[in-house]
């Protein structure tokens, strides 16, 4: 059975860092895509980043371009997301997710169909 759990969020404020961890276990085969998804109160889930695991290749939001550091341990089957100037409206539960397939879009929650149960993130100004 596959289990994503993510790990690290917490309140931290403006301009702060977070470093959030999602283990992955129970895989029969590696995952294209591992990414992270973010929902804030009233809002639709959206993408923050993901990787392409077998070509090494990530990708971002606009939003967080040169903030957030998305990397993943194969050893360790984990991924990580590295949030560095947190803002205020980064506040948000923040999800792990991976794609068994190969996506038309990383960046749409569609194509991804494991998911973890979210951790909370919370940037007070």
């Amino acid at each position: 059975q596959v289990q994503l759990v993510e790990s690290g969020g917490g309140s931290v404020q403006t301009g702060g860092s977070l470093r959030l961890s999602c283990a992955a276990s129970g895989y029969t085969s590696s995952p294209y895509y591992m990414g992270w998804f973010r929902q804030a109160p009233g809002k639709e889930r959206g993408a923050v980043a993901a990787m392409h695991l077998r070509a090494r290749v990530a990708y971002y939001a606009d939003s967080v371009k040169g903030r957030f550091t998305i990397s993943q341990d194969n050893a360790k089957n984990t991924l990580y997301l590295q949030m560095n100037s947190l803002k205020p409206e980064d506040t948000a539960i923040y999800y792990c997710a991976t794609a068994l397939r190969p996506v038309i879009s990383w960046s749409s929650p569609n194509y991804y169909d494991n998911w973890g149960q979210g951790t909370q993130v919370t940037v007070s100004s």
